[in-house]
């Protein structure tokens, strides 16, 4: 039987689909998306009239709009399956608005209550998706003393609308080193935060059970009042 939402909330899509060739992070391979039983092919094993497809995908786990755990950055850290679903699903949530800032600073963060919520930082550089700009080095950032004040306010997950939640116009990576050190999973390449109010919704971002792995696709999405 099909579950019947709550008249009262709505859901609303926070990822970018994942297509075959498409490219998420400069230099990173896209995803190969194949038959690996195609639905001509499989008829031979099933009566007439009964055909299945069975998709293949090869893929870096840095794709789409995805989940960075601790293992991520850290070899002793929790990884895909150490998540437990109190850190990624219906959390409670805040949108903190930062549409034009590049280095997003404790200043910016400053009058939001973010204890024991997920912070979703909406920059509005989703808008770039899928072009050459949304790679560029000027893209908006979590500096390293903002990863800092989210982790000592209480932030139990950070997200970001933009190519990476770190400054990659050098290779130091303070916002995940800070925020993956205090086991704040970060969810990079957020969508449709526009739709969003700026408190009073729920935040989910689940990654399947991948042992052995740091990273992986998620759907990302928010229960708000309809």
């Amino acid at each position: 039987m099909l579950a019947r939402m709550d008249p009262a909330r709505r859901l609303v899509e926070l990822s970018h689909p994942i297509t075959a060739g498409m490219v998420t992070y400069p230099g990173l391979p896209g995803p190969e998306i194949t038959d690996h039983l195609s639905r001509e092919a499989s008829r031979a094993n099933y009566a007439p009239g009964t055909e299945f497809q069975i998709g293949r995908i090869s893929m870096v786990a840095n794709t789409g709009t995805y989940l960075d755990t601790p293992f991520h950055r850290f070899a002793d850290g929790a990884d895909l399956a150490g998540i437990g679903l109190e850190r990624l699903a219906d959390l409670d949530a805040v949108v903190i608005r930062v549409p034009h800032r590049v280095a997003i600073g404790p200043g910016d963060l400053a009058g939001a209550d973010v204890g024991g919520r997920a912070v979703l930082l909406h920059t509005g550089w989703d808008r770039n998706w899928g072009s050459p700009a949304y790679g560029d080095a000027a893209h908006p950032f979590l500096s390293g003393a903002g990863a800092a004040d989210l982790v000592e306010r209480g932030a139990v997950l950070v997200g970001i609308d933009s190519v990476n939640i770190d400054d990659t116009s050098g290779g130091e990576r303070p916002a995940h080193t800070t925020l993956l050190a205090a086991a704040i999973p970060v969810v990079e390449h957020l969508r449709g935060l526009e739709e969003l109010p700026e408190t009073g919704f729920r935040f989910t971002a689940a990654p399947p059970l991948v042992a052995g792995m740091g990273t992986f696709p998620v759907r990302a999405w928010a229960s708000v009042p309809a």
